[in-house]
């Protein structure tokens, strides 16, 4: 009989040369388990996922709850569903002016949701998206992307779509009146952590009023407390046209949205009506799950703690290999300056029972992105493994 690594490289859809592998046998709070025994701290949250841990325990009761109740019904804007209209509500409530929550499956769903959203609108045929920003790879997201070097094999892609440099002040003037919308990630995720200036992203949003543009601002990696608020665009005194979510929204289930002011929402009703639909966004059980998620992140400590747990991580990652260490909160791009070292480090920390990863267009950075539930302890026994490996090279 074929074992199941066996049966996963013959049957399951690779998407590298030589995947990891790991064979996980269960999942718990900060750990992973083999099939071994073998327990892995997890410092990239299967990529921003799960915000609380795996299997938190108000979650997992959640979701306990919903499958004795219902399952998959008709979820897109159709039924009066209790775990949809509560979600909804307590985001609402967080978020001034962004009233309408339109539900989806994942951050690319969200992102191709919110572009169409724009265009109907605004009438207009135009995106400006910036350099080196990432929104998903379905193939109106992958249009995003410049430069090109994932998505040259799939050309010709969406027309229309215009760049610009994240942080460039000449480049806002590439905003005009046939724009329909500029998408730009709060905080730059697969290029390395960088995050915007202050006065470009208020310049931003001025020139996107000034021009009748939408802006929507890409919260899938950043929001839900990573950054040490909520939603990440919150100290920097603006307000999106249009917000996506995912990722840490479901604290571990598959579910994302696009949020916006019932006024633009509303567009997606009428002529056509049906506008844009999702057979399983918002499933019940997923909604459940973020609705326990949002819970804990807004009755719990976790947010507060984000800046003294980015602190220790700081304090610790001290090595002469290191040329830089940009953070936003428990998010962090550890720069090692060379692709196979960064690989080396990571098999390293791998075999020492510690899971960390690169960035899709940074490879020479290690990423580092924990469960917020991360406690000192396990930063600091993270930490002495990094730089074992780092002293190993």
């Amino acid at each position: 009989m074929l074992s199941h690594r066996q049966l996963f490289l013959r049957h399951l859809a690779q998407t590298s040369p030589a995947p990891l592998a790991l064979e996980i046998e269960h999942a718990e709070g900060l750990y992973l388990y083999d099939t071994g025994g073998k327990a892995y701290l997890d410092l990239i949250a299967g990529i921003g996922v799960s915000c609380l841990g795996h299997r938190h325990p108000r979650v997992e009761a959640a979701v306990r709850d919903q499958l004795a109740r219902y399952w998959h019904t008709l979820v897109y804007g159709e039924y009066v569903l209790a775990p949809q209209v509560q979600l909804a509500a307590l985001l609402a409530g967080r978020l001034p002016g962004l009233d309408a929550v339109y539900f989806v499956n994942s951050g690319a769903e969200a992102t191709e949701g919110a572009m169409k959203l724009a265009k109907r609108y605004t009438g207009r045929p135009g995106i400006i998206a910036c350099r080196r920003g990432y929104h998903g790879s379905t193939q109106g997201a992958a249009s995003l992307m410049d430069p090109p070097d994932f998505t040259l094999a799939y050309h010709p892609l969406l027309p229309g779509i215009r760049h610009i440099d994240f942080n460039s002040d000449p480049c806002l003037e590439k905003i005009d009146r046939r724009t329909a919308a500029v998408i730009v990630e709060t905080v730059q995720a697969e290029s390395g952590i960088f995050l915007p200036r202050l006065a470009w992203l208020q310049a931003l949003r001025r020139r996107c009023d000034e021009t009748g543009a939408l802006l929507i601002l890409d919260e899938v990696q950043a929001g839900y407390g990573r950054t040490g608020h909520l939603f990440a665009f919150e100290p920097y005194g603006i307000r999106p046209d249009i917000l996506l979510l995912a990722k840490g929204f479901g604290g571990g289930m598959p579910i994302g949205a696009f949020v916006a002011s019932g006024s633009i929402m509303q567009v997606l009703s009428f002529d056509p009506p049906l506008g844009h639909i999702t057979t399983f966004g918002g499933h019940p059980v997923s909604a459940a799950a973020a609705l326990a998620t949002l819970q804990v992140l807004l009755e719990t400590g976790l947010i507060a703690q984000v800046p003294a747990k980015e602190q220790l991580f700081r304090e610790r990652l001290q090595h002469p290999r290191i040329k830089d260490l940009r953070s936003a909160g428990l998010w962090m791009a550890v720069d090692l300056g060379d692709a196979a070292f960064v690989q080396r480090v990571i098999r390293h920390c791998l075999d020492r029972g510690v899971i960390t990863d690169w960035f899709l267009f940074n490879d020479r950075c290690l990423r580092i992105a924990p469960p917020l539930t991360i406690e000192a302890a396990q930063i600091e026994a993270a930490c002495a493994v990094l730089l074992e490996a780092l002293d190993a090279g």
